[in-house]
């Protein structure tokens, strides 16, 4: 058994990572209200971006941080929660209640479907065999004449909710967005937490050793794939909301790379290295764009400097700040 000691300092650890984490939420709820002194609607747009790829990483966080998954086609997931989001609305069935589970019905069945034979491989091999349904996939939506093949899609209605226009207002949407950005962050704390999330990072370190305990390493694996696959598909909805335009480019091998930078950036299997790394990253690049012509000159290399020398990321700098878990 794990000495008091120890188990008050995984406490301690654990309740700051949360407080920091509950932190972070609480600032991005106050955006409309503080944003107004540096841009208005501008920055209340941006910052809603960024929530959106904070939900994306989280989900590639549970692959790669805690499962020792590295995808390269995570933003299949990301086009496919979006087309969604986009045919239906422009088949005339824009509520809510009706387009997010399909969101998460055909997100899952893709996850399934693809995890269940990337799954058979690993190493360089599943980072391959992902990398190739991720461009099957994008080469499947850019195929679809009748909803703008490679232009993309415009969305000329917006979502509702139980028929009101709840989504049609910035401050409702971002809202939506910042109520299922905390509820998945949440899931996923309470997934690595509990023996799901174990078994996961026992799996990463010696995947024989687990087996030979009675834990079929498959099985967990292949949920942690369709629930990774379900929660990209679910910001893809939101990113088609925001947008009201979705297009094949969401989905392109560079955008699974973006993904992988924040989750990097932030900090791997960490609770809040995937909030820190979103916003990091679509905010530093959207702020160097503006002001530099050649900003990704400048951008790579810092992104190179904070990786290299922040270890374990932006929540491992926290951490030896002592902020984080």
């Amino acid at each position: 058994m794990m000495p008091a000691k120890g188990l008050y300092l995984l406490s301690t650890r654990q309740n700051r990572s949360i407080a920091t984490g509950l932190g972070i939420l609480a600032v991005l709820a106050l955006t409309p209200y503080w944003a107004e002194a540096f841009g208005g609607s501008y920055v209340v747009s941006l910052v809603m971006k960024a929530m959106i790829f904070a939900i994306a990483s989280l989900s590639l966080n549970l692959l790669i941080g805690y499962g020792g998954m590295v995808s390269f086609g995570h933003a299949a997931f990301l086009g496919l929660g979006s087309y969604v989001t986009g045919i239906a609305i422009t088949e005339g069935m824009t509520d809510v209640i009706f387009i997010l589970p399909m969101v998460l019905v055909v997100s899952g069945l893709f996850a399934l479907v693809t995890g269940a034979i990337s799954l058979r491989t690993s190493g360089v091999y599943f980072i391959m065999i992902t990398l190739a349904f991720g461009q099957m996939l994008f080469f499947t939506l850019s195929s679809l004449a009748h909803y703008g093949g490679d232009d993309g899609l415009t969305l000329w209605d917006t979502a509702s909710f139980f028929d009101t226009a709840f989504f049609q207002y910035d401050g409702g949407l971002f809202y939506a967005v910042l109520i299922i950005l905390t509820l998945c962050w949440g899931f996923v704390s309470l997934l690595s937490g509990a023996r799901f999330g174990r078994v996961l990072r026992a799996a990463k370190q010696n995947r024989m050793r687990v087996e030979t305990m009675g834990f079929n390493t498959f099985h967990y694996q292949l949920l942690a794939y369709v629930i990774a696959g379900m929660i990209a598909g679910v910001a893809g909805f939101l990113f088609a909301c925001q947008a009201e335009f979705v297009s094949p480019a969401i989905s392109t091998w560079q955008r699974s790379g973006d993904l992988i930078i924040m989750v990097v950036l932030g900090g791997m299997a960490t609770r809040n290295g995937p909030l820190l790394g979103a916003l990091f990253f679509i905010l530093v690049e959207e702020g160097l764009s503006l002001v530099l012509h050649e900003w990704r000159l400048i951008f790579g290399p810092l992104l190179v400097v904070i990786v290299l020398f922040a270890n374990g990321g932006l929540a491992g700098l926290l951490r030896r700040l002592g902020v984080e878990e």
